[in-house]
């Protein structure tokens, strides 16, 4: 995500790695807590792996930590998992936003955003922009160590990227889908690129799928005080219903609303075109959604709400209920364990 700089740096606070199985590492003095209720838990961009090796549900996030649970209900954390090379273009301390852990062919792949504040790519309206995007790193256990796959860059150098996700297609080839920022095109997009089998790069050329100026339902003002679509695209995330069409959850903001939608592909494949649903599909400050699968096989949306809490403007994890039996996504009511 891209506000909020300082608190979100705070996550970065490191923590102990892994209560069983594997090799844990400290890297920090944060505590870990146990049976903590969800809405306890303080993260932005929750992500949720259900882990069908671990019979586990693995939660990350904006910060580079995680929380386990075997029951959604009560929850232990954080484990401090990301390690990227310090001698990488990410620096010895880059800001973590938005990551989503993936099981693929025998491992755990962590797509994530980096930003290495010491370096500035562009300036855009006479603003610096610093080194951010979207990149994956690899471990053999869904709590870590996650290490860097590959010090090539996926994406270009001087490209400001973030949100990155993951999707395979019908013919088994793998992509990442991410946003190009619109600090730097004043236009958001959500683009695709394709994946090597192994993940280890990028292949080709990266295409657009839409602008945030597609959008019907995003506004905002303009300098001179009129109506317009927000510039802002945020959190991409693919599904299928249950009758195989293709769907992306994606975020921006209604005003200072942060709103999440849908788009729908008429084609059934990444290529598109995108069509946008007209209205947005959650709540009211709720947003950067995904969608998992209970081991009792409900379908439910991870997303966060934004609340004050004591002056505070803070990020709560949370949990919907969806249906996906017909050729739309439903939302329905929030989800208590």
């Amino acid at each position: 995500m891209r506000i909020f700089l300082n608190t979100i740096w705070l996550l970065l606070i490191g923590g102990l790695l892994l209560p069983f199985g594997g090799v844990a590492q400290n890297q920090g003095s944060r505590p870990i807590r146990d049976n903590v209720p969800l809405d306890s838990i303080r993260l932005s961009d929750p992500f949720v792996l259900a882990d069908p090796k671990t019979k586990t549900y693995y939660m990350t996030g904006t910060g580079g930590l995680v929380w386990q649970s075997k029951d959604l209900k009560r929850w232990q954390g954080p484990y401090s998992v990301a390690q990227p090379d310090p001698t990488s273009w990410m620096g010895p301390k880059p800001m973590i936003w938005a990551a989503e852990i993936h099981y693929y062919q025998g491992k755990y792949f962590y797509f994530a955003t980096f930003t290495n504040s010491a370096l500035k790519i562009d300036t855009v309206q006479g603003k610096p922009l610093e080194r951010r995007a979207s990149h994956i790193l690899v471990s053999n256990q869904p709590l870590g160590p996650y290490v860097t796959l590959n010090q090539e860059l996926y994406l270009p150098a001087n490209k400001s990227t973030l949100d990155g996700t993951f999707w395979v297609e019908p013919d088994g080839k793998p992509y990442l889908i991410y946003c190009h920022e619109w600090l730097q095109n004043l236009n958001g997009t959500v683009e695709k690129i394709a994946l090597k089998p192994d993940l280890t790069g990028t292949v080709g050329t990266s295409q657009i799928l839409f602008r945030a100026s597609d959008s019907p339902w995003s506004r905002e003002k303009d300098a001179a005080g009129h109506d317009r679509p927000n510039k802002v695209t945020d959190g991409p995330y693919l599904f299928r219903t249950r009758t195989g069409r293709l769907g992306m959850l994606w975020t921006s903001w209604v005003y200072d609303v942060y709103t999440q939608g849908v788009a729908y592909s008429t084609s059934g494949t990444l290529n598109g075109p995108w069509q946008q649903e007209p209205v947005p599909i959650t709540p009211p400050n709720y947003g950067h959604g995904m969608l998992f699968r209970t081991w009792a096989g409900k379908s439910l949306m991870a997303l966060h709400s934004h609340k004050e809490i004591n002056g505070r403007y803070v990020r709560i994890p949370q949990l919907l209920e969806v249906d996906l039996t017909g050729n739309k996504l439903v939302v329905g009511k929030s989800y208590r364990p």
